[in-house]
């Protein structure tokens, strides 16, 4: 497993999360380590949101494949006209 060193973190900030991690009955350590595993993982509403931003960026869709899909089949249905003459 890997180590994190946090270095500099205010007093209040330990001595809060000492209190914190005593109250669940574990170490500040434990306390730290669930934290930052429940931080890390990603939500399914985490997901959305980074697909909905992403999506957001994206132009629009505005064509009608039904359209196209009919075109497509109109134009072929001609060529096959036209093979056959």
């Amino acid at each position: 497993m890997a180590q994190v060193l946090v270095r500099q973190v205010e007093e209040v900030v330990v001595d809060s999360l000492k209190r914190k991690a005593a109250a669940r009955g574990t170490s500040l350590e434990g306390y730290v380590r669930d934290l930052m595993t429940r931080d890390a993982v990603e939500t399914r509403s985490d997901i959305v949101a980074r697909l909905r931003a992403r999506m957001a960026d994206q132009p629009a869709q505005t064509s009608d494949t039904t359209a196209l899909l009919r075109a497509m089949r109109d134009g072929a249905d001609e060529l096959e006209g036209d093979e056959a003459a």
